[in-house]
């Protein structure tokens, strides 16, 4: 009898369908600030790494200062002209404490997976992605898709990329990378968020020891784990010479030349195919729950 696939897995081979859809929403692209705008982006976890990507892809595209917060760390009073809040269950204390706070004051854009949540009605305007939602606990398709939704809000055309997810969900990983004893992840530009977030997602799913680092800060001493069975997996175009000087380690050096998003899902099915492994269940790692509501 064939075993029923985690939600994890059926939500990560879904994100090819979400991008698109999420790509062609036009009119939801039109509510995000307009180019030259200065924009804060908050979030949570996962959602604070999209966040990092799309401020560093809007400020280096020219659209505007762009500055990507955790919302417990956020520093928002700065004249902002709009405040994004990018949460996937809309019941996330922290994030929904500095709506709060920040509503009346700032222009406040929600974008949220549940739209039933109360973070519905706490928000000027809102941008819902109910169809990228999920049951796993460990978030993959909401996560990308929500980024898909900004990176074309940009401008961005997304078929290759969309073609590049495609490749990357039927793609086969090997058995030593799945068996490896140790990751770090490493990114530049945009795709360090990235690297944060193939990190966390390996953490939550499988309890593995990774790392994640701009690429450029990876041999100002994080290189020193780099070893025989270990990995180093970076997102994006790699700083010339890192390959070789991680492959003097014995480390094992992977790229891509997917775009760097359809990457992530290959380090999401690593996360998955490391928890099945380790016999344990992705949809419900330890110690997390679905969104974290702290007491009041």
């Amino acid at each position: 009898m064939t075993p029923t696939p985690e939600h994890m897995a059926v939500e990560l081979a879904s994100q090819p369908e979400t991008w698109a859809r999420a790509a062609g929403m036009h009119a939801e692209h039109a509510i995000l600030p307009v180019s030259g705008a200065k924009v804060a982006i908050v979030g949570c976890g996962t959602s604070w790494f999209m966040a990092q990507a799309y401020a560093a892809l809007r400020e280096s595209g020219g659209h505007g200062v762009t500055d990507a917060f955790a919302a417990s760390e956020a520093f928002v009073d700065r004249d902002y002209d709009a405040i994004i809040a990018l949460t996937r269950s809309g019941t996330t204390s922290e994030v929904r404490e500095l709506v709060g706070a920040q509503r009346g004051r700032t222009r406040i854009i929600g974008i949220v997976g549940d739209t039933a949540s109360p973070f519905v009605d706490e928000v000027d305007d809102l941008i819902a992605l109910p169809f990228a939602d999920e049951q796993s606990v460990v978030q993959t398709r909401f996560a990308t898709t929500a980024l898909a939704f900004l990176r074309a809000s940009l401008g961005e055309d997304l078929t290759a990329a969309i073609d590049d997810a495609r490749i990357a969900v039927a793609d086969e990983l090997d058995d030593d990378l799945v068996a490896a004893e140790q990751v770090t992840f490493l990114g530049r530009g945009w795709t360090v968020g990235l690297a944060h977030e193939a990190a966390l997602k390996m953490r939550e799913a499988s309890q593995s020891w990774t790392e994640s680092y701009p690429a450029m800060e990876y041999r100002h001493g994080p290189i020193s784990i780099a070893a025989p069975g270990r990995v180093t997996w970076m997102f994006g175009a790699a700083p010339e010479g890192i390959d070789q000087d991680v492959a003097a380690t014995g480390a094992r050096f992977i790229s891509s030349e997917l775009d760097p998003l359809a990457d992530l899902i290959r380090a999401q099915k690593l996360s998955l195919l490391r928890a099945r492994a380790k016999g344990l269940n992705p949809d419900e790692p330890r110690n997390l729950t679905r969104s974290v509501i702290l007491a009041s």
